[in-house]
């Protein structure tokens, strides 16, 4: 029994089609829809508004016209059957647990692909094998589908996607983009993107990743650059997913992150490190180094932003992480594996600001995703959780506290004009003030005074 909403309405020639009917049939209740209709679609489309109390809106050209009915609840799109019957507008579809119709006049379901066993073997199974030429986006889709639904992509299918990646690249950047992320929101994510690496669909969505494969690193990794990065892409999901982060000594919760910045921390780490061949050298005592690599990855991470038209929110989210991506590292060896200063620490929270949960947890995925059990790595992941522990505790709760002077009290107080020379001693107050080194009005109009008397 499908639970069909009893406000669309049933009139001959209009069938549910497409994810719509396949989730119905699955028990998932969709809030949108897709209804092919013979004939009239913008007069179904204004009837289904009434039943619905919703509106029309009109998307696309004359000639492939969608009537979009957007209600409270649910999206409706409404269009001409493909062909001259709802056989050949199925047989035009992507995969069979989409190329399934359900006529809403008689209540029939339509399967003519064998769409309905695919859905009990929970199977990805092309319609045909002409699909990924008719529309190359279906290459990635396939593992899309596969992700949401918790899949396996057919291994028929699986070798024409093999066959076929190079037509990716005739996709438009949105398109691949709009799929890819869909991917990455997924919690099991890296099972798909792993096997998108292995039939080479990752290499033509990321040409950049193709030198990756086979570059070698230092002692303290047992993977190639590219195997790293996936396995790294691995430890991050497990993060997100598990909510803990477990070092045997230390457990500590790991803050919630929605489904639109878990997918961008995730496209991030699998770029992290797309720098690295540029940046290799081999010292004098033969020991590999990637000096700079975060620089170089964050500016080549750029342009594979403009390729699939991210937004600039997405662009920069991706930039600051590659390109501070060993910043927690840095602090690290910077006290000689000893924890930094109250200051040192202030001012790498100052830095990272609201991402630096998101910085840590990529740190901890990048160390994880070494493939060996190095006690440096141990005493590293303890430092990672002690700076989580510290950003939420003590840093976070600081901040919200009221700044000890403000410009007036520069103006009042020193007869300063305001000028850049603001900025840098109220900020030098704020770093103080958040890292406990003063804590009072008056302190910190002392620590002005010995700054202008030593600077001017």
């Amino acid at each position: 029994m499908i639970n069909i909403n009893p406000a669309i309405p049933k009139a001959k020639g209009a069938y549910i089609v497409g994810g719509s009917i396949r989730d119905l049939i699955l028990g998932r209740i969709p809030t949108d829809y897709d209804i092919a209709v013979l004939l009239f679609p913008e007069k179904y489309a204004s009837d289904l508004a009434s039943c619905v109390n919703g509106h029309v809106v009109k998307i696309g050209k004359q000639n492939q016209m969608i009537y979009r009915v957007v209600s409270e609840n649910s999206t409706f799109d409404i269009s001409v059957i493909e062909g001259k019957t709802i056989e050949d507008d199925l047989a035009k579809r992507d995969f069979t647990v989409n190329a399934i119709g359900y006529d809403l006049s008689s209540g029939k379901i339509i399967d003519l692909f064998g769409g309905i066993n695919d859905l009990s073997i929970k199977k990805i199974r092309m319609v045909s094998k002409e699909i990924f030429k008719k529309d190359s986006v279906r290459l990635i889709r396939a593992y899309r589908i596969a992700a949401i639904l918790d899949f396996e992509i057919e291994s028929e299918t699986a070798h024409a996607i093999a066959n076929n990646v190079k037509l990716i690249t005739k996709t438009a950047g949105e398109r691949i983009k709009a799929e890819l992320f869909k991917i990455l929101s997924c919690p099991k994510a890296y099972g798909y993107i792993h096997q998108m690496n292995e039939k080479g669909l990752l290499f033509e969505i990321f040409p950049e990743l193709t030198a990756l494969q086979g570059c070698k690193q230092n002692k303290h990794h047992a993977y190639d650059v590219l195997d790293h990065s996936l396995t790294a892409f691995s430890q991050l999901e497990m993060l997100l997913n598990e909510k803990i982060f477990n070092t045997g000594a230390i457990n500590f919760p790991i803050p919630d992150m929605d489904k639109e910045r878990s997918a961008l921390l995730k496209y991030s780490i699998l770029l992290h490190d797309i720098g690295k061949p540029s940046a290799l050298t081999v010292g004098d005592d033969e020991n590999i180094h990637f000096f700079g690599h975060d620089i170089i990855g964050a500016e080549m991470a750029k342009q594979t932003s403009k390729r699939l038209k991210l937004s600039n929110f997405e662009a920069d989210y991706i930039d600051f992480i590659i390109r501070n991506h060993i910043a927690a590292l840095n602090l690290y060896n910077s006290g000689d594996k000893n924890p930094p200063s109250k200051r040192s620490l202030t001012r790498f929270f100052i830095k990272c600001g609201d991402m630096t949960p998101d910085i840590l947890l990529h740190t901890i995925a990048d160390i994880n995703g070494k493939g060996n059990e190095a006690k440096g790595n141990e005493d590293f992941l303890s430092f990672a959780s002690y700076l989580l522990k510290e950003f939420f505790s003590g840093y976070n709760v600081k901040k919200t506290g009221p700044r000890l002077i403000t410009g007036n009290d520069l103006i009042e107080e020193f007869s300063l004009s305001p000028s850049p020379l603001f900025k840098r001693i109220l900020s030098l107050v704020e770093e103080s003030r958040l890292s406990n080194t003063i804590n009072s009005r008056a302190e910190a109009l002392s620590m002005v005074r010995d700054f202008l008397n030593n600077n001017t």
